[in-house]
């Protein structure tokens, strides 16, 4: 399999530029697998390039995306209200960082709630979020897993709300359609992964993502990173009324994995009317993971 057509691109030197200066923010990933990309045309499915897209591996914060599916299928089903309280437990509030830093028995409303976990992936709201639909973040994992399979991602599974170190398991390939479900299924809710900053307690975060602002077209969606997966990012980016998903797991720092995400999606958009590469290869994600690749 190859990848689109290499040239030299000038129209997102300018995004790189901005971004170039941002991996600093954590150590390099000791990662010993090869990373795992994926690019799809949200249209049809279509696979435009896959590299080790079916390795299964740990999704870190990636995991949060599912977390926010299920929250917004709770507000779809009238269960839950933006307005309701989340409530944050000893446990939840003891969540390693990312975190907005709630005390025990504090609260914010389901709709800061989405806000803290699209933009800053906190981990503390995450599980503060699995514990108030789920009863317990073990339980709200099993609804995770169950909706995993209902989407049809067999490598996908999850222990934790949250993507920190544990047995969460997913794919590139996985995270591509569950990112492809998000905006079937939740188009306006969406919006949330889009989301530039967050503010708390007087104090204002920008999103993890730094697509958003800097490479056209940009808008969502979520970020992750532990030592054992590595920097990791689902980026959808739209032009027109073509929309490009990106999914790259396992790169070595932050820039790396932005400057990897903005090639793709960059070498994607040059090519709108390209023909699938057949070769060996599926033509839709659909057929890639009924394939069992």
């Amino acid at each position: 399999m190859t990848m689109v057509t290499r040239r030299t691109v000038h129209g997102w030197c300018g995004a790189l530029f901005l971004l170039g200066g941002l991996g600093g923010a954590m150590p390099a990933a000791a990662v010993t697998r090869p990373v795992s990309a994926i690019l799809v045309d949200a249209r049809d499915g279509s696979v435009l390039f896959a590299e080790n897209a079916g390795i299964v591996r740990r999704p870190a914060s990636l995991t949060k995306m599912m977390t926010l599916f299920l929250t917004f299928d709770a507000l779809d089903a009238g269960t839950l209200r933006p307005g309701d309280p989340v409530r944050f437990s000893r446990y939840a509030a003891g969540m390693a960082p990312s975190k907005v830093g709630m005390r025990p028995g504090a609260s914010m409303t389901v709709e800061e709630a989405i806000r803290a976990v699209a933009v800053i992936s906190a981990n503390d709201v995450a599980v503060a979020l699995a514990e108030t639909i789920g009863g317990t973040e073990d339980r709200f994992a099993r609804m995770m897993t169950q909706k995993a399979r209902a989407l049809g991602l067999q490598d996908t599974s999850f222990t934790n709300a949250t993507g920190l170190p544990g047995a969460n398991l997913t794919t590139a390939q996985d995270i591509a359609r569950l990112s492809m479900a998000l905006l079937r299924d939740h188009p306006r809710r969406y919006a949330a992964f889009g989301t530039r900053s967050f503010s708390w307690a007087g104090r204002r975060v920008q999103n993890h993502n730094h697509l958003l602002g800097a490479y056209p077209g940009a808008d969502g969606i979520k970020t992750g990173y532990t030592a054992e997966a590595g920097f990791a990012l689902a980026a959808s980016a739209k032009r027109g009324d073509r929309r490009l998903i990106a999914v790259v797991i396992g790169e070595r720092s932050v820039a790396l994995r932005d400057r990897r995400v903005a090639k793709m999606l960059t070498e994607g958009f040059a090519e709108p009317s390209r023909a699938p590469d057949r070769g060996n290869r599926p033509d839709t994600l659909e057929e890639w993971l009924s394939s069992g690749r």
